[in-house]
């Protein structure tokens, strides 16, 4: 009975019979009724205006009309669909029972929803640090060091492009300011370049002992950079070596016939060898080493002597420079280790010659005085239209050639004109902010639809993290970008382009947290395998595997599923995977179960883990968070520590520990809710090294997840997430809108998130089929300035949280329209 009168009230079939007025009303009212039972014999026992549990109370959802308390109607469907209410060991209502109530839920909010869809406020958009950079090369063909620069991004619901967190304040103006000038230095070139030194550190957790990316074949160790140089001229490159405590040679003891090579651009230009009694101070210098203007490869590697079997008693090999000081005692294989590269110079200015960025920027380039005010004016307008993301206004163009002037009036020459104008182009708001100058708000307060211009800026910073190419900037510009086949057009182009790796090194990394992953740095004498090369190539594998979902268009649950996953040497190694030589990454068929998809994957496991043990809590956390959308409540103050392996006279395994901190039943109930999925994953090690035992003794990877599924294992938890898939869809999809729009979610957003995923279900949830459904949406495609939009008139007021509107400091919001700060 309840389930057919839920699926009534739902479709609100009318039968052929025609039933009265009276009859529907009977009907509608029977079906209240049995949601009420439903809540007070499921729910009332916690969720009340005393208990108030989780700061809900049933009395504050509308079951007649959930459309009227939306906020509380998404917070149960969240909950009831993942299956975590009533909580463990409550008993549980039937899925015959729940599914149909869900199904209602949503249906009633969703039919609400469609008739007054959320856009939401995104606020001024300032570029972030790496869509500065790709904007960069973008107009100048040149990559640029931005962290130095400028300050790191604030993040805002895990992402560092969201609006409202990228403020700006009067020292990062200065920075965009400088920044433009030192850009445009490099960009142009520097005939009256003076020398200056650039030194190039090598952390003590990147091993020395295997090759380095960039540096010749048969070396090992040392640093390999691209340098800008900002001239032809002479340089001088400089070495500095490791020392222990006193000064001297760390691996004095094989310091005797070690060499070490310098190369340009793969060509060998200086080798030295290598004193075993070198002491801190004693750099060696190459002579003065003629090198051209432009982006260089410059490397310093140790020649390669020896490869065979450690058999020191000291461990680890890897992590050699652990500790410095025991580097001279005999027996032990400490070879020396490079501390930094220095270059100087240049000392001698001959020229500048063309490089990347030249040729990108100088499209013409006459001799004759009288033609290069043309030429200027041709230069400037190719760089305001590109970097201004639009057409060349004459106001603009004007501007730009007022600085290239000034600097011609002053006597200065033709391309140092150039570089003063490219400077105002790039410290110009224009260039700095992503503006949406479309129409004026609505007297009616409903949001409008931003111009096609805009809509490539925000289409290609969504999917590149870059700035639109010419060829969406000529759909835009001809007003076809808004149509809906063409937008399909340029999106399915755009994710075929490899700039949409951006996907995977921004959006995936962000998502999974494993931006993270740099600061990780478990115990070298418990994980002496471990090095910080390591942890790069664990990075690597999860963004080429995000990158293969995104380029191949996979059915996004295949992040939990799939067969394959990507591997160099040093990973293979760790997964004990034979066969896989070198630096070089390349697909592998996944035959482990255990491995398939994220959470087969070091970069997550070695994430979640303590420095001297797995946790358990922080995967299940992690699980529950990221992959689920449903993060625990934060731990109570002075919550008791895990008692540490060694801390007592009992070995214990992680799991033993932690069910002594699970007696306390004030923690039980968070734990309860946690523990399972970590449990799981016990067999992987802190770094995500497969293993059977834990301090001796067997691993114990059962439990019981909180919606009743048993678990055993990797695999079981898996089977279980996926059973969870709506859950899985529904976060992943919501993070990608909130990456794609730039701005926190709301729980207005969620009929459009269910929409975006119904839609895909027809094609098998395929990647590009999600990005379509965002990017067609009115929330991406349409621009609200109200920050709270006014409610239907029928509706009651709905209290709205200001942190989940995005509010600016203070509560002000700032639109700029002008282009001016």
């Amino acid at each position: 009975m309840l389930t057919s009168a839920f699926s009534y009230s739902q479709t609100s079939v009318i039968k052929a019979s025609q039933p009265t007025i009276a009859a529907q009303a009977v009907d509608v009212q029977g079906a209240l009724a049995q949601r009420q039972v439903f809540f007070k014999q499921n729910c009332s026992g916690c969720h009340n205006d005393d208990l108030r549990r989780g700061g809900f109370s049933t009395t504050q959802l509308n079951l007649a009309h959930p459309e009227q308390s939306r906020e509380w109607a998404e917070k149960v469907i969240e909950k009831l669909r993942l299956g975590m209410m009533p909580p463990l060991p409550m008993p549980r209502p039937a899925a015959s029972e729940v599914n149909p109530l869900l199904t209602w839920l949503e249906a009633s909010v969703d039919r609400d929803a469609a008739r007054h869809p959320y856009v939401g406020f995104v606020g001024l958009h300032r570029l972030n640090r790496v869509e500065y950079a790709n904007s960069v090369r973008a107009l100048l063909n040149m990559d640029v060091d931005v962290t130095s620069l400028l300050p790191a991004d604030d993040l805002s619901h895990g992402f560092n492009n969201i609006a409202d967190a990228l403020t700006i304040s009067p020292s990062l103006l200065k920075a965009y300011v400088d920044a433009a000038g030192k850009i445009s230095r490099q960009a142009i070139g520097d005939s009256e370049a003076v020398s200056t030194e650039s030194t190039y550190r090598i952390p003590r957790v990147i091993s020395q002992t295997r090759q380095i990316d960039g540096t010749p074949y048969g070396s090992r160790g040392g640093v390999a950079v691209v340098h800008l140089f900002p001239a032809d001229g002479e340089y001088i490159f400089k070495l500095a070596f490791y020392t222990h405590q006193q000064g001297y040679l760390f691996g004095q003891n094989q310091g005797k016939g070690q060499q070490i090579e310098v190369s340009v651009n793969g060509a060998r230009v200086a080798v030295f060898d290598i004193d075993p009694k070198w002491k801190v101070g004693q750099d060696l210098k190459t002579p003065p080493i003629a090198v051209k203007a432009g982006p260089q490869e410059i490397s310093a590697a140790f020649i390669k002597k020896f490869d065979g079997p450690i058999q020191d008693e000291v461990q680890p090999y890897v992590q050699s420079l652990i500790d410095v000081n025991v580097a001279n005692l005999p027996g032990l294989t400490t070879l020396p280790h490079l501390y930094g590269l220095t270059i100087v110079g240049p000392t001698k200015v001959s020229a500048v010659s063309d490089t990347p960025s030249r040729e990108r920027v100088f499209v013409c380039h006459p001799e004759v005085r009288a033609k290069q005010d043309a030429c200027a004016k041709r230069i400037v307008t190719r760089l305001v239209r590109e970097a201004y993301r639009g057409p060349a206004t004459r106001e603009n163009v004007a501007l730009a050639l007022q600085f290239y002037t000034r600097q011609r009036l002053a006597g200065r020459s033709f391309d140092e004109g150039i570089r003063a104008a490219l400077q105002s182009i790039l410290a110009n708001p224009q260039f700095v902010f992503r503006f949406e100058h479309g129409p004026r708000p609505r007297r009616d307060g409903l949001p409008v639809r931003l111009n096609d211009l805009e809509l490539a800026s925000r289409l290609s910073y969504f999917l590149w993290s870059a700035p639109p190419d010419d060829t969406l900037v000529r759909v835009a510009v001809r007003n076809q970008l808004h149509q809906p086949v063409v937008l399909k057009q340029q999106v399915k182009r755009m994710l075929a382009d490899k700039r949409s790796s951006a996907l995977a090194t921004n959006f995936a990394v962000q998502w999974l947290n494993l931006n993270n992953l740099k600061d990780v740095l478990p115990d070298p004498y418990l994980y002496p395998n471990f090095d910080n090369n390591l942890a790069h190539s664990m990075l690597r594998e999860t963004e080429l595997f995000f990158g293969s979902i995104v380029r191949e268009d996979h059915n996004v649950l295949d992040l939990l599923d799939a067969d394959y996953t990507f591997v160099d040497e040093a990973l293979a190694k760790h997964y004990g995977i034979p066969n896989v030589l070198g630096n070089r990454f390349r697909r592998i068929d996944v035959r482990d179960e255990t491995r398939r998809g994220l959470l087969g994957q070091a970069s997550i496991l070695t994430l979640t883990s303590a420095a001297n043990r797995t946790s358990p809590v922080t995967r299940g956390k992690w699980i529950l968070q990221v992959l689920l959308g449903a993060p625990p409540p934060p731990p109570p103050p002075n919550v008791p520590t895990l008692v540490e392996a060694g801390e007592d006279a009992t070995p214990r395994t992680v799991r033993q520990r932690l069910e002594e901190h699970r007696k306390n039943p004030f923690c039980a109930s968070c734990h309860n809710r946690i523990d399972a999925q970590g449990f799981a994953l016990e067999n992987f090690d802190a770094t995500g090294a497969w293993r059977k035992l834990d301090n001796g003794k067997p691993i114990d990877s059962t439990g019981t997840m909180f919606d009743g599924s048993k678990l055993d294992g990797p695999v079981a938890l898996r089977r279980a997430l996926l059973s969870h898939s709506d859950a899985f869809l529904r976060t992943f999809t919501e993070n990608l809108l909130v990456y794609g729009l730039g701005r926190v979610p709301d729980y207005r957003d969620q009929p459009l998130v269910r929409s975006i995923i119904d839609r895909s279900r027809k094609n098998n949830y395929r990647f590009s089929d999600i990005v379509s459904g965002i990017v067609e949406s009115s929330a991406f495609q349409e621009r609200d300035e109200n920050t709270n939009p006014p409610a239907p008139k029928r509706q009651p007021a709905v209290r709205v949280n200001s942190a989940s509107v995005g509010s600016v400091s203070g509560g002000t919001r700032v639109v700029l329209r002008d282009g001016s700060f």
